[in-house]
This record gives structure tokens, C-alpha cells and sequence, in this order.
């Protein structure tokens, strides 16, 4: 790394979301070790109001953050759209100053919505634009109904995912597929493309993680077929859809099965999709843990469930919680059509895809997921499907891929 200087990079993220702690600091604590001692990659995060720090946990933060080389740099969140790009202005010219002033090299931008900010700041500064996790998020945005083909934000952001596209230095895609979404949609071959899928800290989920004696006991899950989720609901990932599931997998398990949700969503939604669904709310715990104590609420369970909503643009995405899963030693239970994991997981038969949202489809990965619970050992299932994990989504993966971004 030695024609490189400092890296400024980009999230459009809460220091406390999920997505920078599990999906952005681990990476940058990678290609912060190309750096040399003296050189600096610099945070720049949007806090939301509901997960803004306080001043003593920031100071915290910060210091932590300056041990391991990092500046934390935090302003405040504002949905992405015109609004929000005017809100920017004025960081603009803050973040133009400490690209100069800091001798920065490196735009590193986190997905295609920080990718547009990180764009217009590689314009005006003429530094390197890298784009990490480069994928079609306004086409999944328009696909799950949450934008329309009319919207200001649908518009700027498609516009600015082809911007980047063509101009940036480097593309980190989440699969290879990418390519073929670009050629068609944006009419021009990658030439600058590298893949990285969502890899997993392999020491910080293992088999020391599964079924904590303690939790098992407080949450009263001993003897019981556990199935754990660990995300949101809506959007980018399916809602009612999942509590109809769960009430098609009591029907066949009855009193045995049992849900654990690690989720902020709110109590009033989790009993509104439990009733519809006319599944008993008293089988459903939920509560939101922090990123580092998820390993153990997580390998509480028997299988886990990613139910991301299975649009044709989910096929170019990072899913990040099935690493997790896989390194735990849990059979998934999968929507179709999911970046490379769902392929994974039939192929590898470590879990199930659900091909259609019916309860035939749910009854058939429900039956899927009780043979092979039946059939294996809890080691025997951890070490067959860990080594997928081990295989594929090791941080080395990553790795090797920022020593091509910075040699």
C-alpha cells in the first residue's frame, strides 16, 4: 500500500446498525491492516435518531475506533433522496477539506447509496472511487414496493448506481451475476469488478456459541425445536409471509417448536403477524441484542430462517446473516433465488429453499429441516455445514480481495 495514503469511507449507516458492525468495521479492520502505522481510514456514519449514541458511549467509541487506526466521523441520518442530498451539501465541503487536508487516496464507499455520495466527492476531489458491495439496491427498492418507478429516489439513485458504475476505480460486487445485471440494465461491461461475498468472523461465531446452558434455561427452550432469526421484517425482507410460516411449522411440531426473534421490530407488529398467522404468541420470544452477544442468542437455535424478500434483484446481493448461521452449524431455511446462498444450501443440503410463499412450500422445508435434525447429531450438522463457512465466507476471502484493491 505504499502509493496509497489515507481512506475516507462511506456508510449510510448507524454506528449501532447491524450492517456497520457486522458488515463494515470487521472489513475495515481488515484493509486497515495494509495500511502502515501511520496511515488512516476515516468513518464517516449517518446516526439515526433511535440509534444515536450519548456522549459518554461516543467517547467510548471513538477512543476504541483510534486504537485500531480508525477516525470516526458521525452526522446525522437523512432518508436518501433529494432532501437528503441537500442535507450533504454542507458535509460536502467538510469532507472535501479533510480529503485534502488529510491526504486522503481512497473513497471507499459501502453500498450504492453511500456509493452516490462517495461519486460526487471522487468528482470534485479527483480521488480513487471504491465501491464496496456493489449491487442493484434501488431495483430491490422499486421490486419490494417500497419506492415506485416514479419516485425522486428510485430515479437519483438508479442514476447514480450507473454513475459509479462507469467511473468508479474499483467495483466489489457480491456475485459474480453482477456483471450480467450491469450489461443489461446499464448497458456497459465491468472492467474493474472483484467479488466479495458476506463473510463471517469464524472465532466469534463457533460451536462454543451453541445452546448456552444459562439462555437455554432463562428462555425455557430446553427440549424444544428451535427456530432462530436474526434481521428485520419488511422491505428487503418478508413479513407476514414469515409468521404464516411459523404457524405451518407448529402445526407439524406442536409444542416442541418454539421461535426466537432477534429483531428491534416492534411488540404491537410481532402480535399483529402472530395473530393473522393464528400462530400462539406465548411459542415467540423476541428481544434485540447487541451484535456481539448475537453468536449466542443465535446458536440457541436448531435452524435458522433468512427470509429476504425473493425479488430478481436479491439475486446480486450480500445476504450477511447466513455466514453466521452456516458458522454456527445451523441449517437454513432460505427464500429462492438469493444471491448464491440458496443454490449453496441445495446443493450442499444444508437446508432448505422455499420455492413458492404457500404452506406447501413451508410444509416441504419444515420436513426437509426435521430429517436432516433427525438423521444428524448436533456435531455432525456443525461440522458439515461450518464447513461451508470455513470454505467459502472466511475472512480471508475478503482478504485477499483488499490486497487488489490496496497492494
Amino acid at each position: 500500500m505504499s502509493k496509497s495514503k489515507n481512506i475516507l469511507v462511506i456508510t449510510y449507516w448507524s454506528y449501532k446498525d447491524a450492517l456497520i458492525q457486522a458488515y463494515t468495521l470487521p472489513y475495515i479492520q481488515i484493509f486497515g491492516e495494509l495500511l502502515k502505522p501511520n496511515q488512516v481510514v476515516y468513518l464517516v456514519t449517518l446516526e439515526q435518531k433511535q440509534l444515536r449514541l450519548n456522549a459518554n458511549e461516543r467517547w467510548q467509541v471513538k477512543e476504541r475506533l483510534r486504537l485500531q487506526g480508525i477516525k470516526w466521523i458521525d452526522f446525522n441520518y437523512h432518508k436518501f433522496g433529494i432532501l437528503g442530498l441537500l442535507y450533504w451539501i454542507p458535509i460536502f465541503f467538510r469532507l472535501i477539506v479533510l480529503t485534502f487536508t488529510r491526504k486522503i487516496s481512497h473513497i471507499h464507499a459501502w453500498c450504492t447509496p453511500a456509493g452516490a455520495i462517495g461519486y460526487l466527492l471522487s468528482i470534485l476531489t479527483g480521488k480513487s472511487l471504491v465501491v464496496d458491495s456493489y449491487e442493484p439496491h434501488a431495483d430491490v427498492m422499486l421490486e419490494t414496493h417500497t419506492w415506485t418507478a416514479k419516485s425522486k429516489q428510485f430515479r437519483i439513485l438508479r442514476l447514480f448506481e450507473k454513475l459509479q458504475g462507469k467511473h468508479a476505480k474499483t467495483l466489489i460486487c457480491c456475485t459474480q451475476d453482477m456483471a450480467e445485471f450491469v450489461k443489461k440494465n446499464f448497458h456497459f461491461t465491468m472492467k474493474n469488478q472483484l467479488v466479495k461475498p458476506a463473510c463471517v468472523n469464524l472465532e466469534q461465531f463457533s460451536f462454543s456459541n451453541r445452546k448456552n446452558p444459562y439462555l437455554m434455561k432463562k428462555l425455557g427452550l430446553e427440549g424444544k425445536i428451535v427456530c432462530v432469526y436474526a434481521g428485520k421484517f419488511g422491505g428487503l425482507y418478508l413479513e407476514q409471509e414469515v409468521f404464516d410460516f411459523f404457524e405451518v411449522a407448529y402445526n407439524y411440531w406442536g409444542e416442541k417448536f418454539r421461535v426466537l426473534l432477534l429483531t428491534n421490530e416492534t411488540n404491537d407488529k410481532i402480535d399483529n403477524w402472530a395473530k393473522n398467522a393464528g400462530v400462539p404468541r406465548d411459542i415467540i420470544y423476541n428481544r434485540y441484542v447487541f451484535h456481539s452477544k448475537v453468536a449466542d442468542y443465535m446458536g440457541l437455535g436448531d435452524f435458522g430462517i433468512s427470509p429476504y424478500n425473493p425479488v430478481p434483484s436479491r439475486k446480486y446481493s450480500a445476504p450477511i446473516k447466513n455466514a453466521e448461521y452456516w458458522a454456527l452449524g445451523l441449517p437454513v431455511v432460505i427464500t429462492n433465488r438469493i444471491a448464491d446462498d440458496s443454490s449453496i444450501i441445495e446443493k450442499n443440503k444444508i437446508g432448505a429453499v422455499i420455492q413458492e410463499l404457500n404452506d406447501a412450500s413451508y410444509l416441504q422445508a419444515i420436513q426437509t429441516i426435521d430429517h436432516l435434525l433427525k438423521s444428524n447429531s448436533m456435531d455432525e450438522l456443525y461440522h458439515k455445514i461450518r464447513k461451508v463457512a470455513e470454505e467459502q465466507r472466511k475472512f480471508s476471502v475478503a482478504s485477499e480481495v483488499y490486497r487488489k484493491v490496496y497492494p
